[in-house]
C-alpha cells in the first residue's frame, strides 16, 4: 500500500458504518485503523497513529453523539470535512442460511430499535449486542443455528456471512453525520460550514445577544443544541453549526463580538459542506420505493 495515502482511524471493529463511511469519503483504498472507543479514535489521530479521524456526531433518527462533541471540546484536534452516510441494515447469516431459518438477530440495541417493524414482521426477537459489526464478525466466528447479525453489507462481506435482506431499516430517512477530525485547518471548499461551542455568562438576554451577533450580519445558523457544563449545574454549552468559514469577515466580526461577552468559545473547525447529491437521490429512490410499497 503507497505510504502517500492517509490511514484513518474509527471507533469499532472492521465493517462498522463509521469505516463504510471512511471508503466513501477517502476511497476503498484508504488505510483503516479501529479503536474500541471512540476517545481512542482521537488519541490515534494526536499520536499519529492516524491521519485522520471519522467520527459519528448525529443521527436523523438517534440524534446526537454527545460524547463525540464532548471529545471535540476535550481535545485539539479540528474538522476537516462532514460526511453523510445513508445507513442501510442487513440482516446477515453464514452461507446457506436460508431466512425462514432465522429466530433471532444480534446487533446494538440502535440498530435492533431501528429495524422494529422489520423484525415483527419476520417474528425475529432482536437481541442486543455490544456493537454492530461485532455481532456479524462474532456470529461468523462462532455460527448459530437460527441466528442472524444486522449490520452493514460491508460488515457481511468481510466476514463472509450472506446478505439474507438488504435496507431492513423501518425509516428509509436514516442518515448519520460523521466529522473527519485531523491536525490544523482544511482548504476552504466552495461552500463552507463552521462549527463552534460557546458558554455564556448565567444573566438575562446572553444567550439573544450572542445569537444576535450571526443575526444582525445575516449568517445563516443550522443547527443550535445546548448541553448540561460538567461541575456546573444548570449552566450549559451551546453548539452552533452556521453557513460559511470562520475567516470570512462577517463570520470574524460576529466570533470576536462573542469571543467578548462568552464566558467560553471555541472553534470546532471551518469545513466544506458534504456533498448533498448522493443524499438527495437516495431519499428519493427510498421515497419511490416506499410509495410503491403502500
Amino acid at each position: 500500500m503507497s505510504s502517500s495515502l492517509p490511514t484513518v482511524a474509527f471507533q469499532g471493529v472492521h465493517g462498522a458504518y463509521s469505516e463504510e463511511a471512511i471508503r466513501m469519503h477517502f476511497g476503498d483504498s484508504v488505510e483503516t485503523v479501529p479503536c474500541p472507543l471512540l476517545g481512542d479514535v482521537f488519541d490515534a489521530v494526536e499520536r499519529g497513529k492516524a491521519t485522520y479521524g471519522m467520527v459519528p456526531v448525529e443521527n436523523s433518527v438517534a440524534g446526537t453523539v454527545a460524547s463525540a462533541y464532548e471529545l471535540l471540546m476535550e481535545h485539539d484536534l479540528r474538522v476537516q470535512a462532514e460526511v453523510v452516510l445513508h445507513v442501510h441494515h442487513a440482516l446477515l447469516a453464514p452461507p446457506g442460511t436460508k431466512i425462514s431459518e432465522i429466530k433471532i438477530a444480534r446487533s446494538h440495541i440502535q440498530a435492533l430499535t431501528q429495524c422494529e417493524q422489520y423484525l415483527v414482521r419476520r417474528g425475529i426477537k432482536p437481541l442486543a449486542h455490544y456493537d454492530t459489526a461485532g455481532s456479524a464478525q462474532d456470529l461468523a466466528q462462532e455460527p448459530i443455528p437460527g441466528v442472524a447479525a444486522i449490520a452493514s453489507r460491508l460488515a457481511g462481506k468481510l466476514y463472509g456471512l450472506d446478505v439474507l435482506e438488504h435496507s431492513i431499516e423501518d425509516e428509509p430517512q436514516n442518515y448519520t453525520r460523521m466529522f473527519v477530525i485531523g491536525n490544523g485547518d482544511p482548504k476552504p471548499g466552495a461552500k463552507n460550514k463552521t462549527s463552534i461551542v460557546f458558554a455564556m455568562p448565567d444573566r438575562a438576554g446572553s444567550l439573544y445577544s450572542a445569537l444576535g451577533e450571526f443575526a444582525s450580519r445575516n449568517i445563516n445558523l443550522t443547527k443550535i443544541e445546548s448541553k448540561p457544563r460538567r461541575n456546573k449545574p444548570w449552566q450549559y454549552y451551546f453548539f452552533v453549526d452556521f453557513e460559511g468559514h470562520f475567516q470570512e469577515p462577517d463570520a470574524e466580526a460576529a466570533l470576536a463580538s462573542l469571543l467578548r461577552s462568552a464566558a467560553i468559545l471555541k472553534v470546532l473547525g471551518s469545513y466544506p459542506v458534504a456533498n448533498s447529491s448522493a443524499a438527495a437521490t437516495d431519499a428519493s429512490v427510498a421515497a419511490k420505493k416506499e410509495k410503491k410499497q403502500s
